[in-house]
């Protein structure tokens, strides 16, 4: 098993971790494998402190409230920065899991990427907490521009919305392109491919939209009781393949 970079704000199993079970989670902690463990202050106001400007989820220095692999998670120049590197690539899809969970809220962050492709996922499933695997919906970010802004679902029914769509999605899984948000050559130019960008993800009931620098970029309308959600974990990628490095700061949730 990898190294696993453990931190927790309040010092208990994470409520978003509940779904595994405390058996499971006492299990992983006893395989004997190098960690990572770092326990934040609770008082810490970046974490905890809530006013109108929202609650941040990232202190600007550690990994407080995140669980994620050592080796491909760390906070460098200010920002949780995820890797993969050509001389120890990963296999699958990681991801650095924030430790509670979320219904109904707009997260706002600052973003950048340089090769390969990420994402932040969010009303999301931890499947393997032992490689950090993420199933759910995921605000699409990648080097090339290509699936920039789309609603993809990990783990599940793929592209749920390209660039520029409003899709609605029916009770027995049907999708349907019910309007336009915009070109999506148009609203990538809006894109800074090299430098940081906003990311405004909101989920609202069964509408959930993506917004780079305050262009909606997709939207969905997502009534497939069978496999939409209401709730769940916050997360970020790091994707097999190329070499990638990945950015996130100024990271807050309003709800």
């Amino acid at each position: 098993m990898k190294p696993i970079l453990s931190v927790n704000s309040v010092g208990v199993i994470p409520s978003a971790f509940s779904r595994l079970g405390l058996a499971a989670m006492v299990g992983l902690a006893c395989v004997g494998s190098p960690t990572i463990s770092t326990q934040a202050d609770a008082a810490n106001p970046a974490l905890d402190s809530k006013d109108e400007k929202g609650v941040s989820l990232f202190d600007g220095k550690s990994l407080a409230g995140w669980k994620g692999l050592a080796e491909n998670w760390s906070v460098q120049d200010g920002a949780i920065t995820g890797v993969n590197t050509a001389e120890n690539p990963i296999q699958n899809n990681t991801f650095l899991v924030y430790e509670k969970s979320f219904s109904d809220f707009e997260l706002v962050l600052k973003f950048r990427i340089e090769g390969g492709n990420s994402g932040i996922q969010y009303r999301s499933k931890l499947i393997d907490a032992d490689k950090f695997i993420v199933g759910g919906y995921q605000a699409d970010i990648d080097a090339s521009g290509r699936y920039m802004g789309i609603n993809y679902e990990e783990r599940g029914r793929g592209i749920l919305a390209e660039r520029g769509e409003v899709i609605a999605i029916d009770d027995k899984g049907s999708k349907s392109k019910v309007e336009s948000c915009g070109n999506p050559d148009e609203l990538k130019a809006k894109i800074k491919m090299d430098d940081w960008n906003e990311y405004r993800v909101v989920a609202k009931g069964a509408v959930v939209q993506h917004f780079i620098n305050g262009s909606l970029m997709s939207e969905v309308r997502d009534s497939e009781s069978a496999k939409s959600a209401s709730d769940g974990v916050i997360a970020f990628q790091v994707h097999a393949g190329p070499a990638m490095k990945v950015q996130f700061k100024d990271i807050v949730i309003h709800q």
